[in-house]
């Protein structure tokens, strides 16, 4: 609703003055690279202009237009004095609004209309502080009112939040899709899937949508303790969230049963609710998960496909499946390590190991930065400096036995920070099927730094996850 009033008087002399001052610094800047010797000469004033325009925010000297800015709902309304033309330089919409309007009313949401003071000083001021609870608010008005350098600012502010754990993932995840922000909604998405156990055990998990259920459970990236704990995770959200028989089944029939053993299945039907209610819609895939056990995985994969995403471990951190490994003083010298895994989920190979051997060097130096001592002429050539290398990591196995035939290993290292008491993911890097070494390991991390962000009390915490892959050998026909 617009309506027409007066302008507020004001001091005009403030105002102009302050446009004065921005004439004054481009010229003597324009004057500064005429001069000649003087070219090198930068006169700043910036931080004295970033002032004026704050008292004539606080003020509302000169002000020219009034906005109105009511909670929707509620008597409550909020007044500025504010200027058109600032106003106008960020926002079509305002131009739109306040084209030959000197008040206008705006009714925004209860939230939006308790930061609009914040979202008028970016206008002003280019700055602003934002807490958690405020990013969705500001990130609303600023995608209404088409503010396009502040929506980035507050969304780059969402995902380093969530990257440290402090963000409401799963209620900036929904936001993201309603305002069709893509980037925002990956890097919500990639939390949740790097830090499942944590998410499912708070408060959040009980508002996930159906949709955003699903994409999760179609990842093979989850980090979590094993194939039952999502099990038990998915039954709690059934139990919150009462979808309908075709979700829940839709859901029940993502969990990879063949990486559950088969004494935790036989309890599972025994004492599932959720099993009890919907076990026919799953009935095929446990007695697939039954005779996955119950043969050799060469003998199974002539009969069946072994390929699917059913029988892809994802990244379980139960010792079966990898080690964790602390480093103390990561940037002072070389580590090695080694730790066993099972050859593969499926029961025939419960008790056989495969071991991987481990090295860790914080300096290594690709061949282009190595040192060269002369060249053609004999002219020796600068040295690289150790600082120049990056951290490295290398898995290899043991030994190349004939035990892991039909088997290949998807190798995965996880990097932890703790955030409020918690250790959470930080990054996942992900092996090429055949390497030994990630290549992209920790390639922007500063180790030297003891509060780096990629450090828990200058020691680097790694999780190593080896993941088997069967392979299908012969077909049979049927």
């Amino acid at each position: 609703m617009l309506r027409i009033g007066h302008c507020k008087p004001g001091s005009w002399g403030s105002f102009w003055a302050t446009l004065a001052l921005v004439g004054l610094v481009t010229r003597a800047a324009q004057r500064a690279d005429m001069g000649g010797e003087a070219a090198g000469t930068s006169i700043n004033h910036s931080q004295m202009l970033l002032h004026r325009l704050q008292e004539l925010l606080r003020q509302g000297n000169a002000s020219d237009v009034v906005l109105r800015v009511q909670a929707t709902g509620t008597d409550e309304v909020r007044v500025f004095h504010s200027h058109r033309l600032l106003l106008g330089l960020h926002s079509e919409l305002f131009r739109e609004l306040l084209n030959n309007q000197s008040e206008v009313v705006l009714q925004e949401p209860r939230d939006c209309a308790a930061v609009f003071d914040k979202f008028v000083r970016y206008l002003y001021c280019g700055e602003l502080t934002v807490m958690l609870a405020q990013a969705i608010p500001l990130h609303r008005l600023a995608i209404k009112y088409g503010v396009a350098p502040l929506q980035r600012g507050v969304a780059d502010y969402m995902r380093a939040h969530l990257a440290g754990g402090a963000g409401p993932a799963v209620g900036w995840y929904h936001y993201a899709v309603s305002t069709g922000d893509e980037a925002l909604r990956e890097s919500c998405l990639q939390f949740l899937a790097w830090n499942l156990s944590a998410v499912a055990g708070s408060a959040e998990w009980g508002t996930v949508s159906p949709e955003l259920l699903a994409q999760l459970l179609q990842r093979s990236d989850l980090v979590l303790q094993d194939e039952l704990e999502l099990f038990h995770a998915l039954e709690a959200w059934l139990g919150r969230a009462k979808p309908s028989p075709a979700v829940a089944e839709r859901a029940l029939r993502a969990i990879r049963y063949p990486m559950i053993p088969p004494a935790q299945l036989f309890q599972l039907q025994a004492r599932s609710a959720a099993l009890a209610r919907h076990g026919p819609a799953v009935a095929d895939l446990l007695l697939q998960a039954y005779q996955f056990h119950a043969a050799s995985p060469l003998h199974y994969a002539k009969f069946f496909d072994v390929n699917g995403s059913a029988f892809l471990p994802r990244n379980y951190l139960a010792p079966a499946w990898g080690a964790p490994w602390i480093i103390n003083n990561p940037a002072r010298d070389d580590r090695s390590t080694s730790f066993q895994t099972q050859l593969g989920p499926s029961g025939h190979d419960a008790g056989r190991r495969v071991t991987w051997n481990v090295l860790f060097s914080p300096r290594w130096l690709p061949i282009s930065l190595r040192p060269v001592y002369a060249d053609a002429a004999g002219t020796a050539l600068p040295a690289a400096r150790p600082e120049d290398g990056r951290p490295r990591l290398v898995v290899t196995p043991a030994s190349s036995g004939g035990d892991a035939a039909g088997v290949s290993f998807q190798k995965t290292v996880l990097v932890g920070a703790r955030q409020q008491g918690r250790l959470l993911v930080r990054h996942a890097y992900s092996f090429h099927q055949s390497s030994e070494e990630v290549g992209d390991f920790l390639a922007h991390a500063d180790l030297h730094r003891r509060n780096s962000e990629y450090l828990v009390e200058n020691a680097l915490h790694l999780h190593l996850i080896v993941k088997p892959v069967y392979h299908t050998l012969i077909r049979t026909p049927k």
